[in-house]
């Protein structure tokens, strides 16, 4: 009898301490099938790529898996943490080779005051890059084939965030990348962002800017990224715009991108746009990428959406210029 009334004590314990804590396992596996060619034309001589039909990884969301829970501490709190590993679907290798978790990797805690993450996290700016994107933010998407500033939106090694809760649809976040690699004679590759976002009823808005800054014997590099997108959805399209800009020194690149997310129906949306660059480069001609692309996704399930499209892709300066184009259907699963 008493081994009984332990045994449900012990039981009863463990519940409760169970109730508290939680452990997600989840991932996207998501993959393409097309076609891809390439062009370039080098002082009026033309040479042309032999086009591939290929199975790709990531033609929305790159395929990842991952671990993610939070445990109450009482008071409000909660300790959080994620482990996300990013792999490539179509061969299964790993996205980063030798990084148990190349995406994400980090603990944190939340509260009332917002939340703070300490290892390999989202930084700041990625909080805004993907806020106003056409295509689905997919290999398709206009804005990834031109933007320059599109290479400060990511999960940095040594990272410092924190992220403030919805103040009546007000939220931002701060961000710090060490580089813990300073020498004597040269300063550490470090990366610092902000970022602000308003989202209430069909509008949402957001700016971020990053600074990345190293010094390294005869190379200094100290680049500043800047972007504003916002979105207004009006109901019969969702009209979406971007404007982006990357400075480092005198050399300067300007971005912009309009598109837009139309329904047609409750399980198949139409979203296209274009985007444009322009690089200035201290002592050499300017430098313009004009790309545009369109997909249609339908969703087959809450968890399953089938997609395809095509993006058009142009870069052109004194004596060159080039042509890329990609044409794709595939399928991404959540799970």
């Amino acid at each position: 009898m008493k081994k009984s009334l332990i045994a449900l004590a012990v039981l009863a314990a463990s519940g409760a301490a169970m109730a508290q804590s939680s452990v997600t396992l989840y991932g996207i596996a998501d993959i393409w099938f097309g076609r891809t060619s390439f062009e370039e034309t080098v002082n009026g001589v033309t040479t042309k790529a032999p086009s591939q039909t290929v199975l790709q990884d990531g033609g929305v969301s790159n395929s990842r898996w991952g671990l993610k829970g939070s445990e109450d501490l009482g008071g409000g709190l909660k300790a959080n943490f994620k482990l996300e590993q990013g792999f490539n679907i179509d061969t299964g290798a790993q996205a980063a080779a030798g990084k148990a978790f190349s995406r994400e990797a980090w603990v944190g805690v939340s509260g009332g005051f917002g939340e703070v993450q300490l290892g390999k996290a989202n930084n700041a700016f990625d909080d805004v890059s993907a806020l106003a994107a056409s295509a689905f933010d997919s290999d398709l998407a206009a804005i990834n084939n031109v933007f320059v500033s599109t290479a400060f939106a990511n999960a940095y090694d040594n990272t410092i965030k924190y992220a403030t809760p919805s103040f009546g649809g007000f939220s931002g976040a701060v961000s710090m990348s060490l580089g813990e690699n300073k020498g004597a004679n040269y300063s550490a590759d470090s990366i610092y962002s902000i970022s602000g976002k308003y989202a209430a009823g069909p509008l949402a808005i957001g700016l971020a800017y990053a600074k990345e800054k190293s010094e390294v014997p005869g190379d200094v590099y100290d680049a500043k990224a800047t972007r504003l997108a916002g979105s207004y959805d009006l109901g019969v399209a969702k009209l979406l715009a971007t404007y982006g800009r990357v400075k480092e020194g005198n050399d300067k690149v300007t971005e912009y991108e309009i598109g837009a997310d139309v329904p047609l129906s409750p399980a198949l949306t139409l979203s296209g746009g274009y985007a444009r660059s322009k690089g200035k480069v201290t002592g050499l001609p300017d430098i313009t990428g004009k790309s545009f692309g369109i997909a249609v996704a339908y969703s087959l399930s809450k968890r399953t959406t089938a997609y395809a499209g095509l993006n058009n892709t142009k870069y052109d300066t004194t004596g060159y210029d080039s042509k890329a184009n990609i044409y794709a259907v595939g399928v991404k699963h959540a799970f």
